[in-house]
């Protein structure tokens, strides 16, 4: 497939720029020359870090817009300026949830008239096919599909971008809920450690999503993120990493009925999150379903020289 050039750059919208993925999104589009705004919204007050991220996203060229989700106005008048606008409102129980905030950002969207592409914040598991989600890890889905259904039913043009594992939460620690490192001595594997699962960088993610924002063949589309080279089981994970370090992990395999014997003594948000790695880890929602070449990123823009799991782990050593 040959390296894609869609002409002329596009005015793209950031909403939660800030954040993990959304300031990683920034940065993709600038280096893709998009010309670039981030939505600074009055909200963050004194929050040093975030006000000095957006300094330093000007410094490379970013455009600032003030708007509030509590000012619509202020909201249209930020997406009027735009083409496209991407959102990466936080969406996981333990930080901020805030998926249902998008409805007015869709509001806005409708009223200003001329976006061309809404991406709305979805990037991990394709809520469509997670109507059977335990609850309260179900509630992500469900708000995620009540955007989508808004989306459509305004007649927004849209992409989705799903698919995949990030690596700072499922990679690093070996997908070892509690850390976001790897451990020392010992693992725990769930099931038999066999069934497929996809990683994927978050700055690699970010790379694709300003690859889709203006290609024609992504419009209206869900686009998949899975790197072949990134679609692996937890024991190979676990493996990549024992090559790395030439060191054997004690193996513990957890049963899915061990792994959710004391679901309903934990917190909201350590629910939601065993739910899901649930789905991901015994269930294989990520893998259990097949995706076209024209569907999934890695295929649609072979220019992006994504990291593999092995590259990525190397800095933990």
């Amino acid at each position: 497939m040959t390296e894609t050039n869609f002409g002329e750059k596009t005015r793209v919208l950031v909403v939660g720029g800030t954040g993990s993925l959304g300031r990683r999104i920034v940065s993709a589009c600038l280096a893709e020359g998009h010309e670039t705004y981030v939505l600074q919204r009055p909200e963050i007050g004194v929050d040093l870090e975030k006000v000095q991220l957006l300094l330093s996203f000007k410094r490379l060229g970013a455009h600032l817009v003030e708007g509030s989700f509590s000012d619509h106005q202020s909201l249209v008048s930020a997406v009027k300026q735009v083409d496209v606008v991407v959102s990466a409102m936080s969406g996981v129980h333990f930080r901020t949830h805030n998926i249902p905030v998008q409805l007015k950002l869709i509001e806005a969207i409708k009223e200003a008239g001329n976006v061309k592409r809404f991406l709305p914040s979805e990037f991990g598991m394709d809520p469509s096919r997670m109507g059977h989600a335990m609850p309260p890890g179900s509630e992500t889905f469900e708000q995620k599909m009540e955007v989508r259904n808004a989306i459509e039913a305004a007649g927004i043009p849209h992409t989705y971008l799903v698919g995949a594992c990030f690596a700072a939460y499922f990679g690093g620690n070996l997908s070892q809920m509690g850390t976001l490192v790897p451990p020392k001595k010992r693992v725990d594997i769930y099931g038999d450690g066999n069934v497929k699962v996809i990683f994927v960088d978050e700055d690699d993610m970010a790379k694709y999503t300003a690859k889709t924002l203006n290609d024609p063949r992504t419009m209206n589309k869900t686009v998949y993120v899975r790197p072949a080279d990134n679609i692996l089981t937890h024991l190979e994970l676990v493996q990549i990493w024992e090559k790395l370090t030439g060191k054997v992990l004690e193996k513990t395999y957890v049963s899915a009925h061990d792994f959710l014997a004391d679901i309903e003594d934990k917190e909201i948000a350590h629910q939601a999150g065993l739910g899901h790695f649930y789905h991901i880890y015994y269930e294989g929602c990520l893998t259990d379903h097949e995706v076209g070449d024209d569907e999934e990123a890695s295929k649609l823009y072979p220019e992006v020289k994504y990291t593999r799991m092995d590259e990525y782990l190397k800095i933990f050593v």
